[in-house]
């Protein structure tokens, strides 16, 4: 029988008139993996502090088992600014004591991308005073995961890291053996790592048992069966519902409770998007040209990211933006935008950027647009126009987007300088998409929002005709948004990926493999060595892939081009799309063969 970890009895905790936790009963037991989610400020954090014991109850009890090994990862940290990365997170280990301990090779390789710490100016030996916020989460996470722990409470531990770095540390997660309790707004985080699932909600807590999916189809059901008088609320759980049944691949490894029941409830549910209804309106706003980009070099600073790139952004096309940190994701937007502001008079310092005439661009940053504190939100819309069409006959009024964002009727006369980081981020969203753009680039779009708001983000789009790109190391809104992947491995190129995520994770992961160092030689005689004349024959072989690799590249570049001439030719692109499927196995076999053959050569 598992052993209860902690126990929260008739815990309550009110902030000035607001109850955050009424009442609420619940406990941690070993092998508890436990998602928490709910709408910024109904009291996540609060929860998992009050378990933690970092903050006390106004009434009830919370109580931990005697011994309890207890790991918190916070949103801010206690690392001594003054101390050195080594000191933090090994502590007085001898390196070759924590060189030869697997767990903490595994926690800095999957954190740092390397024992070096190449990253730091100093890599182990950097003082942690000047570092950013991001890096320093980093290391609390680092210091975290290398000891041994009966239970760990996170609270956005996703924050800063990469695709690359999410998926290592849900990796990792599933290996420990401590119980989990975390807050994160990432869904497929929580698909990953979660058995049970906490939904904080006015007050309360519901248990469900399964991951992020599972909760989504008992959430849902629940609404329904008790006809709550939430009906937006309620309609974009079923829309999510819908997506997640028939979207994308069964994401639960649990049993389903009353799946039948659940497929009744999106029966009538249409697919989240109709795709050629909305190209055909994106034609029709955006003409035949939006971006087409020939032969561009893209440089931050005296650093070359991309080289000879050729790529075009056509009508409809709804784009996710994946990559090593680093890699020139933010620059090539940047390029574009840049491009699109000036009206194509300012260019790369190679190539040219072919700019639509039609193309109304809005860019979302990752740094929130300040505005007049005393301004308040609904006024701060409107400062943009009244009303918004949102195509297909829909037509918006300000403060009707406002709710469809969260900001209720009372919130929308709230001062922008009252606003929490993510209201601003939600804010800065709606003034966007009021000024009626065709092309939107999102980078980072995700960063602050809680998971109800991310629904809504995702409806508004799911409907929105024009161009989209969006740049995030959320799996879910990325598969969710769009409709084809490319990525940028830090290699100058941009690739289209047909297989989405796990393909750029599968093509990574082979890129470092390649790079690793070269093992050290064998004692004499215990491997007989390779014949000149085989490392000869391995090196031709190469040669010959490498060109096969050319022709497969030249390809997929025309192929490409003729997918955007084609764009209204659903027939042709399902065609020319099936080819370029057939062009990335074939790469891969190649790349795979590249790599067999560089050792025996």
């Amino acid at each position: 029988m598992a052993v209860n970890l902690v126990n929260v009895e008739a815990v309550s905790k009110v902030y000035g008139t607001r109850a955050l936790l009424d009442g609420v009963s619940l406990g941690v037991s070993e092998g508890d993996r436990i998602g928490v989610v709910g709408r910024n400020g109904d009291g996540k954090t609060t929860l998992i502090r009050m378990l933690a014991k970092l903050e006390e109850p106004d009434t009830g009890r919370v109580t931990q088992s005697g011994g309890l090994r207890l790991g918190v990862l916070t949103q801010h940290d206690s690392l001594d600014p003054e101390a050195t990365i080594r000191h933090e997170v090994i502590g007085d280990l001898a390196d070759h004591e924590w060189a030869g301990n697997a767990k903490i090779r595994d926690v800095l390789t999957g954190l740092f991308d390397g024992l070096d710490l190449s990253g730091f100016p100093q890599g182990l030996d950097t003082v942690i005073g000047p570092l950013s916020g991001g890096e320093r989460r980093r290391i609390a996470l680092a210091k975290l995961l290398i000891a041994e722990q009966d239970l760990i409470i996170l609270d956005e531990p996703t924050n800063h890291l990469d695709v690359e770095g999410i998926a290592w540390l849900a990796k990792h997660l599933q290996a420990r053996r401590s119980a989990l309790v975390c807050v994160t707004h990432d869904r497929w985080f929580l698909d990953q790592v979660c058995t049970r699932m906490w939904d904080v909600q006015r007050g309360d807590v519901y248990e469900y048992e399964g991951g992020y999916s599972d909760y989504v189809f008992s959430r849902a059901e629940r609404e329904r069966i008790a006809a709550t008088e939430e009906a937006k609320r309620q309609n974009l759980m079923r829309k999510e519902l819908a997506w997640l049944r028939r979207g994308a691949p069964a994401r639960t490894s649990k049993p389903r409770y009353r799946i039948e029941a659940a497929n009744e409830l999106i029966a009538d549910v249409p697919p989240p998007r109709d795709t050629s209804e909305l190209m055909k309106f994106a034609s029709a706003r955006l003409g035949r040209t939006v971006f087409d980009l020939e032969d561009v070099t893209v440089q931050a600073g005296p650093k070359v990211l991309l080289k000879h790139l050729t790529w075009q952004l056509g009508p409809g096309d709804r784009i996710g933006l994946v990559g090593v940190n680093g890699a020139g994701k933010t620059s090539l937007l940047l390029t574009l935008a840049t491009a699109a502001f000036s009206q194509g008079e300012e260019q790369p310092v190679a190539g040219r950027v072919v700019v639509g005439r039609t193309v109304r661009l809005a860019y979302l940053s990752q740094d929130v647009t300040e505005l007049p504190p005393t301004l308040r939100v609904l006024e701060a819309v409107q400062q943009v126009r009244d009303r918004v069409d949102l195509g297909k006959g829909r037509e918006m009024t300000a403060g009707q987007l406002c709710e469809q964002f969260g900001f209720g009727k009372e919130k929308q006369w709230t001062p922008v300088g009252d606003l929490s980081g993510g209201e601003r981020r939600r804010l800065q969203l709606l003034r966007l998409l009021m000024d009626e753009p065709n092309v939107l680039f999102l980078d980072e779009p995700t960063n602050d929002l809680d998971i109800e708001t991310l629904t809504q983000l995702e409806d508004v789009l799911d409907g929105w005709p024009g161009s989209l790109v969006v740049i995030s190391h959320d799996r879910f809104f990325i598969e969710r948004t769009t409709d084809r992947t490319f990525a940028l491995l830090g290699d100058g190129t941009l690739r289209m990926l047909p297989r989405g995520i796990d393909e750029y994770l599968e093509r990574r992961a082979r890129m470092v493999e390649a790079a690793a160092p070269t093992p050290p030689p064998a004692p004499a005689g215990a491997v007989k060595e390779k014949s000149a004349a085989d490392a000869r024959a391995a090196k031709k072989e190469l040669q010959r892939i490498e060109r096969q690799l050319d022709k497969v590249s030249d390809k997929e570049t025309k192929l490409h081009a003729q997918i955007a001439e084609n764009a209204t030719d659903f027939e042709k692109v399902a065609k020319l799309d099936a080819e370029l499927r057939e062009l990335a196995d074939e790469r891969d076999e190649l790349e795979m063969r590249w790599l067999e053959l560089a050792e025996d050569a």
